[in-house]
């Protein structure tokens, strides 16, 4: 039966669970994860296995971390680089968490549950895209934390506001902020102008340590492995604190230090560029 025939969910999990069988339908379910391909301790059959399937499997086997962790490493890197088809695969995985969340926060709630529905998938979904780390363990725990903060802010969202006092006379007056006093992008733009932060980088870093988005599509678009990229990032950070530390970003710098941030810079460049020649002498092209 296509979806046509019933027509789409009203409400967004229903609509994930219809998407996810269709894409994991029988005689051929183009969402497999090849079991064989993780390590050995983690209990998984050594085999091919559908999404519905392993999913079945893992809630059977609710103390299998290993396992659970090697699975939704190998799901979240799948939807952040493979296509929406996986998007799908991964919220179809969750489907059963997600029913439970969105049960204990309709109780007693006064609005459309479709709502509730609607933004536990939408905290999952960011935090499947952006947020999740996959060199922590417990990725799965992390979307799923995120998928019930959000629903549950738009319960507190609902609640009736309460009255407060004038509080003018707690807090009256101009209030100096603490250095650094300027937006964190404009830090990183000082950064930048004064050489402790490589143009080149400034966009991922930006996304990655302020954006919180996820390193994997920004290592690829970048052409580089995520190993590189969080290490290159390791060190910018390393940078940073300590022009952070030496008033670098939010006071005035001498000429002479000035000089010296940019020959650091040029030297940094000259090794990233020496690097870059070397792998390309390492590439052996194919005679014909």
């Amino acid at each position: 039966m296509s979806v046509s025939d019933t027509g789409w969910p009203a409400s967004a999990l229903d609509a994930a669970a219809t998407a996810f069988a269709a894409l994991t339908c029988e005689p051929d379910p183009p969402l497999v994860l090849d079991c064989a391909a993780f390590d050995t301790g983690t209990g998984l059959p050594r085999q091919v296995i559908p999404l519905p399937a392993l999913r079945d499997w893992l809630l059977r086997h609710p103390r299998a971390y290993t396992a659970r962790d090697e699975v939704w490493r190998e799901v979240i890197r799948r939807a952040r680089l493979d296509g929406p088809h996986w998007v799908v695969g991964a919220v179809g995985m969750a489907l059963p968490a997600l029913r439970q969340y969105a049960a204990r926060l309709c109780e007693g709630y006064d609005g459309d549950p479709a709502d509730v529905d609607a933004e536990i998938l939408t905290g999952f979904l960011t935090a499947l895209r952006e947020r999740v780390d996959l060199a922590r363990d417990a990725p799965y725990a992390g979307l799923c934390r995120a998928a019930w903060r959000a629903g549950h802010e738009l319960r507190l969202s609902q609640r009736a506001y309460c009255p407060v006092e004038d509080i003018e006379h707690v807090a009256a007056g101009p209030r100096t902020p603490k250095a650094p006093y300027g937006h964190p992008d404009l830090l990183v733009r000082r950064a930048v102008a004064l050489g402790v932060l490589d143009p080149e980088d400034e966009q991922a870093y930006i996304d990655v340590r302020l954006g919180r988005r996820a390193i994997e599509p920004i290592a690829d678009a970048n052409g580089v492995s995520v190993d590189a990229l969080r290490m290159r990032l390791s060190r910018i950070d390393s940078r940073i604190a300590e022009a952070l530390a030496e008033g670098l970003l939010t006071g005035v710098v001498s000429p002479e230090t000035v000089t010296r941030l940019r020959v650091r810079a040029g030297q940094r460049g000259q090794r990233r560029a020496g690097r870059t020649r070397a792998a390309r002498r390492r590439i052996v092209p194919v005679s014909t």
